[in-house]
């Protein structure tokens, strides 16, 4: 299957880095959390890729173009640096397709852009490529399979502390519960299954989690894959500081890659 990646918002949450760089380049340890969410995807045999870009087009564009894997593969250096053998490599082959699909675009437009780059295909993959997980995505799609659905999310338990407030009439606090601790309480995490048909719910101009996602709830044509796992934002400074703690002590449950006991398919 595609994967189609939101690459174009300007992360105005994470500003510290995404006014030098778009959101998605920002990097845990040696590389950008778009990496891992492709190699992710690709680990499990989904390697054609389409990146929807947009706010600093050009950071990512040149990422790739000028991508070096010795930075996260191992090789041999000899003759002075004359001559350097890979050990292994990560995207050699990888296909990238690079859509230019606006600066301003919200996520309907951007997907809508790339429909021509998904004849063809009747399902595809996408993600909001702002979030990491160890889901076994061949669980979730063989899921998919069985309910027929046009559209299916990974939904997770919040990973970011919000209080919620109930009050009286008179506005007293009656009640201040974590948002996390709420029971039934999961959000979109941004890991979407989509058949063909998404299009024929998206207008002009619409989000793709605002009217189109409510005319397939609508018709009971969007499912939920909860996934108690390991799920992780990276929408603040404070998360992405989280993340790179983790990474430096062994500790990235997302490299699925690097699990033996991870489900691994080809597509």
């Amino acid at each position: 299957m595609k994967v189609v990646l939101f690459c174009g918002g300007q992360g105005m949450r994470l500003r510290e880095y995404s006014d030098k760089i778009p959101k998605p380049m920002v990097p845990i340890g040696y590389r950008p959390i778009l990496w891992y969410i492709m190699k992710y995807y690709a680990h499990y045999g989904h390697k054609d890729f389409i990146l929807c870009l947009g706010h600093q087009a050009d950071e990512i564009k040149n990422y790739f173009i000028n991508y070096s894997e010795y930075v996260s593969n191992d090789f041999v250096f000899t003759k002075g640096g004359a001559k350097l053998d890979l050990l292994n490599k990560d995207i050699d082959d990888w296909k990238i397709t690079f859509a230019d699909t606006g600066v301003t675009a919200n996520i309907g437009e951007r997907l809508k852009a790339v429909e021509k780059y998904l004849e063809g295909e009747d399902v595809f993959l996408a993600n909001y490529s702002d979030g990491l997980t160890d889901l076994p995505l061949p669980q979730m799609i063989e899921r998919f399979k069985q309910l027929d659905k046009i559209g299916m999310l990974m939904s997770s338990k919040p990973s970011r502390t919000f209080h919620v407030a109930s009050m009286d009439r008179d506005n007293n606090v009656q009640e201040l519960c974590s948002l996390n601790k709420l029971f039934g309480v999961w959000i979109n995490a941004g890991y979407f299954i989509f058949k063909k048909e998404i299009f024929d719910y998206i207008k002009p101009g619409e989000d793709l989690a605002e009217e189109p996602m409510q005319r397939l709830i609508a018709k009971k044509q969007l499912a939920a894959y909860p996934y108690s796992g390991s799920f992780f934002t990276m929408d603040t400074f404070k998360e992405k500081q989280m993340l790179d703690d983790m990474y430096a002590r062994g500790d990235a449950p997302w490299e699925v890659w690097k699990s033996s006991s991870s489900q691994k398919r080809v597509a």
